[in-house]
Parts: structure tokens; C-alpha cells; sequence
């Protein structure tokens, strides 16, 4: 293996394979954000995971309502957006990841009131998920568990 060229091929081939192994930090496989939750009320789960429009962030979309698959964005600011379905839309979205189980600056939709803040998620040292929504300088919480 004394040929320059080998040698430069496999020094790009072992870089090329630590970067994939790294990769987009929302992809790091195990984070503790991820996976399936039920809201503190229990009337809805969520799931969490890389966004599809950029799987560097973590999005959490809503798969499952206790009043059925029917129930509608009513309150949604948008005329446009009151019509369609609440369960396919992502309540939680563009979070950055700071730490593992800790993702901040994202956002947050409220379908119970309409509105959109400021939201941060991270990882309760008894594995529930604090799922922190902002407007200003108040932050109100809620913690969400994993579903098994």
C-alpha cells in the first residue's frame, strides 16, 4: 500500500465513513426524544423524530387523538388550515439540538387555541419528555410519557 493514490483513496473512504457515522445530529440514533408519547392529558400521542423537510431538526407530529381521527383544526388563525385534520399535523417542529435529549428553539402549535410559540424539549431525569412552549419571557411546560 505504498501507492500515493491508495493511500489518498482510503484515508477519503475512512473520513467519508466517520462522517456518515456522525451525521446530522437529529439523526443520532437513540436520542431519548424520540419515539412515541401521550400528552400529560392523555387525549393525544405524538411522535417525535427528525423532521421530513430537514431531518437535522426534530419535529413531533400528532398520530393519534382521543376524540377520533376526525376532529378538526377549528382554531387555527389560517381560514385555510380550520378545515383539515388535527391528526397528521406536526405540533412540534424545527427544534435544534443542543445536548442529547435536550432540543431547543423550535416551535410549538397550541390547536386548542390556535396559536404558534417559541418551544424547547427535553429529556426529565425520570425519562419524561418536558415539552416547554414560550410567548415572550413566559414559558409555560408540559410533560408528555413514552409510550411503550
Amino acid at each position: 500500500m505504498n501507492n500515493p493514490r491508495i493511500r489518498a483513496a482510503g484515508l477519503l473512504a475512512a473520513v467519508a465513513a466517520v462522517g456518515l457515522a456522525v451525521g446530522h445530529p437529529a439523526q443520532a440514533a437513540g436520542d431519548p426524544v424520540f419515539g412515541d408519547w401521550i400528552t400529560a392529558e392523555g387525549d393525544a400521542k405524538v411522535h417525535v423524530g427528525p423532521c421530513a423537510a430537514n431531518p437535522a431538526l426534530t419535529c413531533g407530529k400528532l398520530f393519534w387523538l382521543k376524540a377520533g381521527p376526525a376532529v378538526r383544526d377549528i382554531n387555527n388563525p389560517d381560514p385555510a388550515l380550520k378545515g383539515r385534520a388535527l391528526v397528521g399535523v406536526v405540533l412540534v417542529g424545527d427544534l435544534k439540538r443542543e445536548a442529547a435529549g435536550r432540543w431547543t428553539d423550535g416551535k410549538v402549535y397550541a390547536a386548542k387555541t390556535g396559536r404558534t410559540s417559541r418551544a424547547n424539549m427535553s429529556i426529565n431525569p425520570d425519562g419524561t419528555l418536558k415539552v416547554e412552549g414560550c410567548m415572550a419571557m413566559l414559558c409555560q411546560a408540559r410533560t408528555w410519557t413514552k409510550l411503550n
